[in-house]
């Protein structure tokens, strides 16, 4: 059995469609086995809320008397791109204020818009014969624009890797703030209920399928930029009328430490058109499986430290390296199901038509990283391999006469198995020499706490690591936490005075 669009549009109009949400979906099939879904449900229903950097607005502001071409402009001092006409710009959601920086952004500005609230526009321009104006500053309202349409690049990820750090420092990522020695484990996304993850295939997701976005209908335009469903993290491209969008699905955001966001309500209505349809509807939390990501490695590639399902994510704990620890949602799964279900209401009442893909999505491809040309230093190009390490039950003295000896401010303590355990540099020793009392040997004053890089770290990361924790010197280790090299502050000197560029 299968049915038609055309079928299921007769059925709404008529009042005898059947509509239900992705997370309702699953027991019905359950009930009524996948061809009695099929001839129960004509429409699924999803629902996502969650944070979406790649989001913005085009906005048109109309001309102002005299006419000026707005070269740069700024709304509640976050910049805008003006390099599009002369009195269009696209406010992206990240963009921080230049007077508020990571604590006001674009996403601020959009929902101040989508709230009613008053927003400056100020605007530079050189000036020309048709436009002599050269600067302008008003306050405006979004019903002041002729047009604000969201345009986000990047939504509706198919699923999210879960996050979590194994360094013994906290992370400030995209993904929230990640605790220490994977104090805990962050994750988002709306699982079950995601739009993506109840078409893979792309069957009925594609360019000109009606979604809803932020309370308002829209638009999907395509797949989005970074789109690699070949991998499972399919995205989408959609679009829609900020001026009839709703503040109760958007909202701005900061992610301590990293910056500014936009959480953004999305949904796709999905014709059940076949058993195909019924069996990628029907998917359950359990089946979602996604890796847990150590972002303490500074690389693209990190590791994955173990696979997990949304099921296992959605239950407050999971167990990692023996211990139970605690996760945590980046999202709102309570505002992904009022997506959802508001979207039910919207296809029940004939307020959203139904529509198949005007282009078909591609869901074999797979994104690539970027090419890069010019390869940055790695600490292994600029380090010192000659390293002079001490036992941390030698006496201070030991430890004084090889500072002396090697001629550098810092030493690496060490194990009996040549493992880093420590720290001692000149200030260390000069105190206790300062103020003599029961410190005798260097367990007694080194630093337990040693940030250290590895050879094949870049070095701009191992600079952010000095400037971060205000320190001159890290300990260069291998996977064993063995002491194979130092990076200094004069080693930096060298390569940004030349001697190491090539």
């Amino acid at each position: 059995m299968e049915k038609t669009i055309d079928l299921i549009r007769e059925r709404i109009r008529d009042g005898n469609a059947r509509v239900v949400t992705a997370e309702e979906m699953p027991v019905i099939v359950e009930e009524l086995g996948e061809e009695g879904a099929l001839r129960e449900v004509d429409v699924v229903t999803t629902g996502t809320f969650g944070a979406m950097c790649s989001s913005g607005a085009f906005l048109n502001f109309g001309h102002a008397d005299p006419p000026i071409k707005m070269e740069r402009v700024w709304l509640n001092d976050v910049e805008a791109y003006g390099g599009i006409a002369a009195v269009d710009a696209y406010i992206g959601a990240t963009q921080k204020s230049t007077t508020r920086e990571e604590y006001y952004g674009g996403a601020h500005v959009i929902e101040d818009f989508v709230s009613g609230k008053t927003v400056e526009l100020r605007a530079l321009s050189t000036g020309t014969d048709c436009y002599p104006r050269r600067t302008i500053t008003t306050e405006i309202l979004l019903e002041n624009l002729n047009e604000a349409t969201m345009v986000n690049p990047r939504n509706g990820y198919q699923r999210y890797n879960a996050a979590t750090n194994s360094t013994d420092r906290t992370l400030s990522t995209y993904m929230g703030m990640l605790l220490p020695n994977c104090g805990n484990i962050s994750f988002s996304g709306s699982g079950l209920l995601n739009p993506i993850t109840n078409d893979p295939a792309f069957r009925v997701i594609g360019s000109g399928v009606p979604a809803f976005l932020c309370g308002a209908p829209g638009m999907i335009v395509g797949e989005g930029t970074q789109h690699s469903p070949a991998g499972g993290f399919g995205t989408l491209m959609v679009t829609a009328d900020m001026k009839r969008m709703s503040p109760d699905f958007l909202r701005a955001a900061t992610m301590t430490g990293y910056g500014v966001t936009l959480y953004v309500g999305l949904g796709i209505p999905l014709p059940v058109l076949d058993l195909d349809m019924v069996r990628s509807t029907a998917v359950r939390d359990e089946d979602i499986i996604v890796d847990i990501i150590d972002y303490g490695i500074p690389s693209r590639d990190r590791p994955s430290l173990r696979k997990v399902s949304y099921a296992e994510l959605k239950s407050g704990g999971i167990e990692l390296n023996g211990e139970e620890v605690r996760t945590s949602p980046l999202s709102s799964y309570r505002r992904a199901r009022e997506v959802a279900l508001t979207l039910k209401s919207w296809v029940e009442e004939g307020k959203l038509d139904l529509a198949l893909p005007t282009r078909k999505i591609d869901a074999t491809r797979k994104a690539h990283p970027l090419r890069e040309t010019v390869q940055g230093p790695r600490v292994l190009d600029i380090m010192d391999r000659k390293v002079f390490s001490i036992g941390q039950d030698e006496e201070i003295r030991s430890a004084a006469q090889k500072l002396l000896k090697g001629e550098t401010n810092h030493l690496p303590v060490i194990d009996s198995s040549g493992r880093l355990v420590g720290i001692v540099t000149t200030y260390d020793i000069s105190k206790a020499v300062v103020n003599p009392g029961k410190a005798k040997r260097v367990r007694d004053i080194m630093k337990k706490r040693v940030i250290t890089t590895t050879m094949e770290e870049p070095v701009d990361i191992a600079v952010r690591k000095l400037e971060k924790h205000n320190i001159s010197a890290l300990p260069v280790v291998d996977r064993e936490e063995r002491v194979i090299g130092m990076l200094t502050a004069m080693n930096l000197g060298k390569l940004f005075g030349g001697r190491w560029l090539k």
